[in-house]
């Protein structure tokens, strides 16, 4: 039988074990964020107003992991989502203090200036076949269609990209780069069906899942920088690898 101060250290004991699996079990990488994507009710105008009534009970998700070393300044990064059977609405706030928008040409390097990233897998039955749209704080975006990171993947026609709805709250140029604190705001709307005819898209409905990821770059800016919503465990900044993405789930 056991003392009561024996029955003591068990109990300590037990709980020290809880406590030590409970933070093993948040730095598993396996673990991954979920967010959760109402759809829209009535219309919305593509204006890169983050204040705009349509956003305002839509819940938020925060990129507050990085890769690489630390920067000097953290950008706070905001992004939410809607959709409806035709489209993906999205948008992105960046409290920033290092803006650069130099590319101006579709499918350019956009990652090196201040630049937000949304890396979606649409296909359900293919969850690391994804799209990369990375759209600068000028409003110029980047598009492929990737089967198999840095190795496979198709870059979409500028005229078919055309076709995503973007609105910018800077000007398409930021140069030289503005060092003071800024925010920006990006607003992008993007048609399934021009998707589709790239990758299968499984179309969004209450219950279905995609596999996706948010980021924030500026590669080759004041303050070179590397930021995701669901974490990242890899040595090396790199956001082409799906098997991090985490889970957005349509209401």
């Amino acid at each position: 039988m056991l003392s009561i101060s024996n029955l003591g250290v068990w109990i300590a004991a037990i709980a020290s074990l809880m406590y030590t699996s409970k933070d093993f079990m948040k730095d598993d990488k396996t673990l991954e964020n979920t967010y959760h994507v109402n759809p829209l009710s009535g219309s919305i105008t593509i204006d890169a107003d983050w204040d705009k009534e349509i956003w305002k009970n839509v819940d938020a998700v925060e990129l507050t992991h990085y890769m690489g070393d630390k920067p000097a300044f953290a950008p706070v990064t905001h992004a939410k989502l809607l959709y409806d059977q035709e489209y993906i609405y999205g948008i992105f706030r960046v409290q920033d203090r290092y803006v650069q928008s130099k590319v101006t040409e579709i499918n350019g390097h956009v990652s090196g200036d201040s630049c937000v990233e949304f890396f979606f897998s649409p296909d359900v039955e293919s969850p690391l076949t994804y799209f990369n749209l990375e759209i600068n704080a000028g409003g110029t975006p980047l598009l492929h269609y990737v089967t198999e990171p840095r190795k496979t993947y198709r870059v979409l026609d500028p005229d078919q990209i055309r076709k995503i709805e973007i609105a910018h709250s800077m000007p398409r140029e930021v140069v030289p780069e503005l060092v003071k604190d800024t925010v920006w705001t990006i607003e992008y709307k993007v048609p399934l069906a021009m998707l589709s005819q790239y990758g299968k898209v499984t179309i969004p409905a209450p219950g279905v899942k995609w596999k996706a990821n948010f980021y924030k770059t500026g590669s080759r800016t004041g303050n070179p920088h590397y930021f995701t919503w669901n974490k990242v465990d890899n040595p090396k900044p790199d956001f082409h690898l799906p098997r991090f993405f985490g889970t957005i789930k349509f209401n």
